[in-house]
């Protein structure tokens, strides 16, 4: 199948030999419908013929189909400017993390950002959900795959995440990654959790020890807020919008607290030093 693809591409790459042939034509032996073939054309259409056809060669030989791709391009043009070889050097490092066939398609679907995510965050995020999170290299993969947006993350936020979840709600990673955390912006995790437990619907573990009544947080993550607050907090919209504005000003006024002690203490360490 892959070398029936890279035969089809190659002749594509090269356009028809014949005067007039154009651009669509060599679309449409790509697979791609006239009116998919048309509004490709219009992504980037100031782009040469040759460059446009290299990458989306490289996208279909992933295995996304005709249609896959050109969304993928339209949400994401710039991919038709990066060189064939970052395109092919990008997806064969994801290959090496264990992403391949549907899990690949999927994930770069998801999130074409991965072919532009310069190597050294892209590592640093993956070294991270290794070796201080102690992820499995199975669990890697499926969180790779089900929510590829964490390798955009800053590793220090990324640790944040994962250790809110794993210590103050005493989830293991089994079911973080399950549960689809990173899909879930931290922000909203805390507020639902937060929410939760002080309506005494979740029990912060004790010594380690995890109330096994609480909510599951695959539920947690993955219900939309209307069946979360039906279903879980037993709560209305209007309460949790309270609650938002209320837990945000808590904050506020925890940081403004931070930052006066902070001055307090420049202002002790200052008249110390006169002293001496």
């Amino acid at each position: 199948m892959a070398a029936r693809l890279l035969r089809v591409c190659g002749r594509a790459a090269g356009l028809c030999p014949r005067r007039g042939c154009g651009e669509a034509a060599g679309l449409r032996a790509m697979g791609f419908s006239q009116e998919q073939a048309r509004r490709l054309l219009g992504v980037e259409p100031r782009l040469g013929p040759q460059r446009r056809e290299a990458a989306v060669a490289q996208l279909l030989l992933l295995g996304l189909n005709a249609e896959a791709a050109l969304g993928l391009l339209e949400r994401s043009p710039g991919l038709l400017r990066m060189p064939k070889e970052q395109l092919q050097e990008r997806a064969g490092e994801l290959r090496r993390l264990g992403l391949d066939g549907g899990q690949l398609q999927r994930a770069v679907s998801r999130c074409p950002e991965l072919f532009t995510l310069p190597r050294k965050r892209m590592a640093a995020a993956v070294r991270l959900l290794r070796e201080r999170c102690l992820l499995t290299a199975e669990q890697l993969r499926e969180v790779l795959w089900t929510c590829p947006n964490v390798l955009l993350e800053e590793p220090h936020q990324l640790h944040h995440h994962f250790q809110y979840v794993y210590f103050r709600m005493g989830v293991q990673q089994k079911e973080i990654v399950k549960a689809r955390l990173f899909r879930m912006s931290f922000a909203e995790l805390r507020n639902r959790h937060i929410f939760l437990e002080r309506r005494g619907l979740y029990q912060t573990p004790y010594k380690g020890q995890t109330q096994t009544n609480n909510p599951k947080l695959k539920d947690i993550v993955q219900l939309s807020e209307k069946d979360f607050l039906a279903n879980l907090a037993c709560s209305t919209p209007e309460e949790y919008e309270v609650f938002k504005k209320l837990l945000a000003r808590e904050e506020e006024e925890e940081e403004n607290r931070g930052a006066l002690y902070t001055d307090k203490d420049e202002d002790f360490d200052s008249e110390g030093s006169k002293a001496a």
